[in-house]
């Protein structure tokens, strides 16, 4: 069973990142959701980070806004992948949280998705757990299947109404 923690630095990421808890979940990923914060709850969030991997985790999404140090915080702590969602919050739009979640000193990589991009740190999530799991593996390979037939459907019906024009 492969699992993936999704650690929120507030419960107002949780609209966003209930995508992610979805998509995992569609998967057969098993998610556990936090809420900790790099900030308020310093000591929770390097401990749970430390322990993820004996856990059995595969990875580690952290979404966090603003400054957005947590996915920082949990790639200090843990040998894990970590995923770092930045979150829109503030003036910026998301450009503060993401400047913080891309730029890790050389050694502490974060992978880092779009601002908001829970569903792509998902797939990215279970394309990590799919390299070790072939029924993960098989389950993603029909996943972009169908997105790529959602697609040509898609093409097929305005090539035929532009056709038809």
């Amino acid at each position: 069973m492969t699992k993936v923690a999704i650690i929120m630095g507030s419960d107002s990421d949780w609209p966003v990142m209930q995508k992610a808890v979805t998509t995992l979940k569609s998967f057969g990923v098993v998610p556990t959701v936090r809420v900790l914060s790099a900030h308020r709850t310093p000591d929770e969030a390097a401990s749970f980070a430390k322990a993820a991997e004996g856990e059995g985790y595969c990875a580690i999404i952290a979404a966090a806004g603003m400054a957005a140090h947590l996915a920082g915080a949990m790639a200090a702590h843990s040998q894990l992948p970590i995923i770092g969602v930045p979150m829109e919050s503030g003036g910026m739009g998301g450009l503060d949280a993401l400047l913080s979640t891309v730029m890790m000193p050389p050694g502490l990589p974060v992978a880092t998705v779009a601002v908001g991009g829970a569903v792509n740190a998902a797939v990215l999530a279970v394309q990590i757990g799919a390299l070790c799991d072939k029924e993960l593996a098989e389950k993603l390979r029909t996943y972009r299947k169908e997105m790529a037939e959602k697609v040509l459907n898609k093409d097929a019906a305005i090539v035929k109404a532009a056709e038809e024009l």
